[in-house]
């Protein structure tokens, strides 16, 4: 399974209704596939938790959004390259 879903996609958790834009992937070592399901923001909410849902168990809900990488160079941009 190389991308199921693409980062950006609003998904939809079938167990639970958990609705939300997939904001990051992860895989783990055992081969398990999570994606992080981020909620729209309530009026309230300066910035909400997402979510990680097994792969298995999300479906499409549509495009979602589409945002441009940029490379930012991370919490440690001084890192020394090996």
């Amino acid at each position: 399974m190389k991308n199921k879903f693409k980062l950006g996609s609003k998904l939809r958790d079938t167990i639970t209704g958990f609705t939300g834009i997939a904001t990051a992937k992860v895989k783990y070592i055992n081969g398990c596939v999570q994606y992080c399901l981020t909620p729209k923001a309530k009026d309230n909410d300066v910035r909400p938790d997402g979510e990680y849902f097994d792969v298995q168990t999300l479906e499409i809900v549509d495009d979602g959004v589409t945002i441009e990488e940029k490379k930012t160079g991370g919490p440690q941009h001084d890192c020394p390259s090996y």
